[in-house]
């Protein structure tokens, strides 16, 4: 299914709403609007496979973009607008997106595009930006004549890695038409979730992530309405629900937390008794928010583990989570096997590697083959994993015990150490340093370096707030550390490794009560 089919028969009902502007999108304005920029691609000779790269805050034109792509069997690459140029032009660079549409990013990114070979086409949102063609005039100069084949296409999200740089997460193509059914996505919210032509879902989060961008999708797919927030806000959530009558909703566990910590005459104010399906991901909910969202909103909560490489998922019904606080439910795609380092199955509840088996291999790092190998078992290359720590127990629920070894997941936001320790390595006052995620009741996790310092160097506040800043110069603001420790060592094998897990154990310790 695709957007097109409702326009056929429900042409004027809204897509989507825009939540601040009221802006509403119809399914008839949707399919025209996709059509004459998939038309423009095929014009400018883009070809199945070709890359298309997107950077924009949540914006109503994004879809325009994503469901033009879709229906000429192009990959669509949505890049964070919180990066830093560099970050952007690595992207543009590695995707190999031959085309850019930009939305109103800030003057900070002018020039991450600029002199790279590939990218000969570059379409604004907006009027009169340099070297830029509108996105309006291309819609108004290009056919609205549908061709007979639309390929499906896909999207290559970037996520990051543990050396530091992102990587392209490429899933092959369907063999489809735009119109035939077989979508993923939509078949889990659907099926699992019970979406359809009747759901209005307020998607609070930014379109640049996998989760909102691909939901909002399968909703217009499935006939819905997307309320689509241009920035998260707690009491703006609750009366957007009252406003709309949601029905619909995904969050991360840190909107629980700052919903929760509302006032309770805000919460009060808004009647949210039109949810059915809250749905959350991303990070693992404390049980206790989880207890009190329960509490609040009823037995609504579902929840799903999977990652951009959609490798496999699980689910977890509300009902389930009671009888199994902490799960994240039964594999819905692909089998789960636990294995330790050396690929062998473990037994049911021995926590170990989680992968999925799948009957095909479910993706592939763009440009990156010894990253993709890296995620398959040692015998069963169709077996992935993206280095989850978990268990099954005897039902088989999958418990997590660890997420991607020592990643860090604040406010929903993956977060690689590596990168941080990276971008701090030449800062001169550090001398050795190591970046760990420590326990933080409201976003999950925050970052924090630990440092030692270089000979000349004392540690103090104002140091400490000179690292911050200058991490933030060189990566994304939420990748940088919110606090810095100075310590005189950091453990280190005789081979120089650092015992990273000894340092984090350490600091969760002293977190416990």
């Amino acid at each position: 299914m695709y957007p097109g089919i409702h326009a056929l028969t429900t042409p004027d009902k809204p897509a989507l709403i825009m939540a601040a502007t009221g802006k509403q999108v119809t399914y008839a304005a949707l399919e025209d609007r996709s059509l004459r920029i998939a038309n423009w691609l095929r014009s400018q000779g883009f070809k199945r496979g070709d890359v298309i790269a997107l950077l924009a805050d949540n914006d109503a034109r994004t879809f325009d973009v994503y469901w033009a792509a879709q229906r000429c069997g192009l990959y669509l690459t949505a890049i964070n607008v919180h990066l830093k140029r560099d970050e952007v032009r690595y992207i543009l660079e590695n995707s190999g997106a031959r085309a850019l549409f930009l939305g109103n990013t800030g003057a900070e990114l002018a020039g991450a595009w600029d002199a790279i070979p590939q990218l000969v086409h570059r379409v604004s949102f907006e009027e009169g930006v340099t070297d830029f063609l509108p996105l309006e005039a291309l819609i108004a100069s290009a056919s609205s004549v549908r061709p007979a084949h639309e390929p499906r296409g896909g999207d290559m999200l970037y996520s990051s890695g543990t050396t530091g740089r992102p990587k392209g997460v490429c899933p092959p193509l369907p063999e489809r038409d735009i119109s035939q059914p077989g979508d993923t996505v939509v078949a889990m919210f659907g099926g699992h979730f019970g979406l359809n032509n009747e759901t209005v879902y307020l998607s609070p989060a930014p379109l640049y992530h996998a989760a909102p961008l691909r939901t909002c999708a399968a909703v217009q797919a499935l006939g819905g309405t997307a309320i689509i927030m241009e920035k998260f806000d707690a009491e703006t959530s609750l009366a957007l629900i009252d406003r709309y009558r949601v029905n619909a909703s995904q969050w991360v566990p840190t909107m629980f937390v700052r919903m929760l910590k509302l006032p309770e005459e805000i919460r009060a104010k808004y009647d949210v008794r039109s949810l059915q399906v809250a749905i959350h991901a991303a990070a693992p909910c404390p049980v206790d928010v989880k207890h009190e969202m329960m509490r609040w909103w009823g037995p609504i909560l579902f929840e799903y583990y999977s990652c951009t490489e959609l490798n496999g998922m699980t689910i977890i019904r509300p009902e389930e989570w009671l009888q199994k606080p902490g799960s994240v439910g039964k594999a819905v795609l692909g089998v789960i096997h636990i294995c330790d380092e050396a690929g062998e199955a473990l037994s049911t509840g021995q926590n170990g590697l989680v992968y999925f088996e799948r009957d095909v291999i479910p993706f592939e790092y763009h440009g990156d083959e010894e990253k993709t190998r890296s995620t398959q078992h040692p015998k069963n290359p169709m077996w992935t994993s993206v280095g989850d720590i978990g268990h099954v127990d005897d039902d088989g629920f999958l418990f997590l015990t660890d997420r991607k070894a020592f990643m860090i997941i604040s406010g929903g936001l993956n977060i690689y150490p590596q990168e941080v320790e990276n971008a701090l390595a030449l800062h001169p006052a550090i001398s050795d340093i190591a970046v760990i995620g420590v326990p933080d009741h409201e976003m999950g996790e925050q970052v924090k370096a630990v440092v030692t310092l270089a000979p000349g160097h004392s540690g103090s506040p104002e140091l400490a707030r000179q690292i911050i800043d200058f991490a933030k110069s060189k990566v994304a603001s939420y990748k940088a550390p919110r606090s810095v420790d100075f310590v005189e060592t950091l453990p280190r094998t005789p081979t120089g490794k650092l015992l990273k897990g000894e340092l984090r154990k350490a600091y969760l310790s002293s977190a416990t009560p």
